[in-house]
């Protein structure tokens, strides 16, 4: 991976990717925030949480994998997973994790590579096992929606980024830099990566009252008498 993000290629993709984290991590507000992965994405740098640090298989303050992390219950304000999904085997559990780990209203960060896109037709044509990052399983942005919302998760905002084709060489990659401007207008479902951010809701808790069958129940006769010796001394 980091390798890759060295390249022409990479560094077109790291630029856009840190763009959007640095504009939409910089209002966002807590305690504790982690990035899981990726640590050549500062995805926490804009932030002003006092505690940010960064955790992964290989690289970060914390070694952990994505599927297990070793972070108590509703302990973060902000979790960020760039392209954690498509690389791992259960992915469902990595956003199982996110939503054990956040706390209510906690927010999550996730950039994926989109299948729907010439990015992934070029994963079609060029998956080699090894190869980051056609090796990975892209997967379809509505199953991540779903995902989420299955969770508890709200959407609060996103887009879609890297519309030019992934060529290999800067120069080409700067002859379709227009495909970024007109994408979002024309083809606004096809940027090579999607960006998402999502926001833990807990809803509150709501008290079932018995059901009387609307029926009172009988008065106790002891309740009579104590109502008559009442009304007797005033």
């Amino acid at each position: 991976m980091r390798t890759w993000f060295d390249s022409e290629l990479g560094q077109y993709v790291l630029a856009r990717e840190q763009a959007w984290f640095d504009a939409v991590s910089a209002d966002l507000f807590g305690f504790n925030a982690m990035q899981v992965g990726h640590c050549g994405v500062e995805c926490l740098r804009a932030n002003r949480m006092p505690h940010r640090f960064c955790g992964g298989r290989l690289e970060g303050e914390l070694l952990c994998l994505p599927e297990h992390l070793p972070v108590a219950s509703q302990s973060l304000d902000l979790l960020a997973l760039p392209h954690q999904l498509e690389f791992s085997a259960q992915p469902h559990q990595v956003l199982r994790e996110a939503e054990r780990v956040l706390r209510p209203e906690g927010r999550l960060l996730i950039a994926g590579f989109n299948p729907f896109s010439l990015w992934g037709l070029r994963r079609r044509f060029n998956r080699q096992e090894g190869e980051w990052p056609w090796s990975g399983r892209f997967i379809h942005l509505a199953r991540i929606k779903d995902w989420l919302a299955l969770l508890g998760f709200e959407l609060a905002g996103g887009r879609m980024a890297c519309y030019a084709p992934p060529l290999e060489r800067g120069a080409w990659i700067d002859r379709f830099a227009f495909l970024e401007a007109a994408g979002d207008r024309w083809w606004a479902l096809g940027g090579g990566v999607y960006l998402i951010h999502a926001v833990k809701r807990v809803h509150g808790m709501r008290l079932i009252a018995p059901k009387w069958d609307g029926q009172w129940l009988p008065r106790p006769k002891w309740a009579n008498s104590t109502r008559n010796s009442l009304n007797k001394h005033g």
